[in-house]
């Protein structure tokens, strides 16, 4: 297999469940407990600015309500994405992807970006993101983002716009011929949610020259089986339960 660059402990959406998701203010968060690694999802606004949001519409983390891929970014920023989780984060924004980027190469941490395309954009979202990833990355000291997604259609655009990026297949169940799609779009890994990942299914992706990586492992038991499985990278909301510092250690 090709060197891997990213560590085993990676931050899911910045911080998990403890600050806002995909804001600033999870990456602070996530950093403060040692975690050089992060999750986050990335769509297009209306006018085409990359930014961070997980859902499709705006009402369960912030006070809009719609898709969010139809609004200019210009209304985007100025929505609160903090305050539903607490009122210490009231008026946190939604960062462009820009202000992230600008954070983890200013910090030297690592980056797992999912595609995440609002419906129809699939295509699309897939080569604007990995645009935006080349451009910022282009000559940074760093290793590159890794390009995640669920749809193939987005990868797909990612490898046409920057094949030099790595790239994920995310799998959710194991859909027949996921494994052909991983060879065809020439991905680095494979992640799984992690009820999926067995001795059978590492060892079918390690044998294809991928790494495994899998989500959203929050259990001590469940972390402990896939590291004595040779997991090689987990995904976790459990920021201040387990330890990035060394594989296997947790606080």
């Amino acid at each position: 297999m090709t060197p891997w660059p990213y560590p085993l402990w990676i931050a899911h959406r910045g911080a998990g469940k403890l600050a806002p998701e995909n804001t600033l203010a999870a990456f602070r968060l996530g950093a403060s407990h040692g975690y050089r690694a992060f999750e986050c999802d990335v769509k297009l606004s209306a006018d085409g600015v990359p930014f961070l949001l997980h859902d499709d519409t705006l009402e369960r983390t912030t006070p809009a309500q719609g898709t969010a891929g139809q609004r200019p970014w210009g209304e985007l920023s100025r929505l609160d994405a903090g305050g539903w989780l607490n009122r210490h984060y009231a008026g946190e924004p939604l960062p462009s992807f820009e202000a992230i980027a600008a954070y983890v190469l200013r910090n030297g941490v690592l980056l797992d970006v999912e595609i995440k395309p609002t419906p129809g954009l699939e295509h699309h979202t897939g080569v604007e993101v990995a645009r935006a990833c080349a451009a910022h990355w282009r000559g940074a000291a760093t290793a590159p983002p890794l390009l995640s997604s669920f749809r193939p259609e987005s990868l797909q655009g990612a490898r046409e716009a920057a094949p030099e990026l790595p790239r994920a297949l995310l799998l959710d169940t194991l859909w027949e011929g996921w494994a052909g799609v991983a060879q065809a779009l020439d991905c680095a890994a494979v992640i799984t949610q992690y009820r999926l990942m067995t001795a059978e299914v590492i060892g079918a992706v390690h044998a294809a020259g991928r790494r495994a990586l899998c989500y959203t492992v929050n259990d001590a038991a469940e972390a402990r089986r896939l590291l004595g499985l040779g997991i090689d990278g987990i995904i976790t909301d459990a920021v201040d339960r387990f330890s990035p510092s060394a594989a296997g250690l947790f606080e």
